[in-house]
């Protein structure tokens, strides 16, 4: 039986809308500075590349917005704005972030809720994910959130799921983790002995992988309670 379900964020509970052109639109009215959507979704790239590899710097509220004007130098960088100020880079950066969550997410964990099964968010992010979930709506429908930030190690080590699985209250043999990728959410998961779902949200082929590969969260519940 599966007492607990650790989940990945971006990409299975959440999606990002394109920050291109809301960056382009924010910059325009806090600056007064013209740039293209590509040049945006350009300037949002890099600023995406160098915030992954230092995520793990954002574990506290200070650390964070340390790494904050960090990624907002490298975006001014990247879009050649020098002549703004360093803090409405940032300011502009922030609001073109959204998340939405997918449909199928509430329902999903409002099902597996109702049945008792505990379910954890674990995820590589900074440590503001809890404040990001809670603004998608989902947050009241878990029983606990981990960063990597805050874990202090990104999947897939091992040490983001312990800490789900303690915040949990279960063991990996009786907790399985669900997320759409195969290197991080997967391998980590069973080298831990958890089980594991890949969702596969794009359609077509599904990876030649030895675990269950879902479409969509509605999916899930079924492969859980039926454990």
């Amino acid at each position: 039986m599966i007492r607990a379900v650790t989940i990945d964020a971006l990409g299975t509970l959440v999606h990002m809308r394109p920050p291109g052109p809301r960056l382009r639109d924010q910059l325009r009215e806090r600056a007064g500075v013209e740039v293209s959507e590509e040049q945006a979704t350009a300037g949002f790239g890099a600023e995406i590349r160098f915030y992954l590899a230092h995520h793990l710097e954002g574990g506290d509220p200070e650390s964070l917005a340390a790494l904050r004007d960090r990624c907002a130098a490298v975006l001014r960088d990247a879009l050649g704005i020098e002549q703004v100020e360093l803090a409405v880079v940032r300011e502009a950066m922030l609001a073109a972030l959204h998340f939405d969550p997918f449909p199928d997410a509430a329902p999903a964990l409002e099902r597996l809720r109702s049945e008792g099964v505990r379910l954890v968010v674990a995820s590589n992010w900074d440590s503001s994910l809890p404040e990001v979930l809670e603004r998608t709506g989902l947050a009241s429908l878990l029983d606990g959130v981990v960063s990597s930030a805050a874990a202090g190690a990104a999947k897939p080590a091992p040490r983001l799921f312990e800490a789900a699985l303690e915040l949990a209250g279960a063991s990996a043999e009786e907790s399985l983790h669900v997320g759409d990728r195969f290197d991080n959410d997967v391998e980590g998961a069973l080298a831990l002995g958890m089980r594991a779902v890949l969702i596969a949200r794009h359609g077509g082929q599904p990876p030649d992988v030895d675990v269950p590969v879902i479409g969509s969260l509605a999916e899930l519940p079924s492969l859980v309670l039926d454990a």
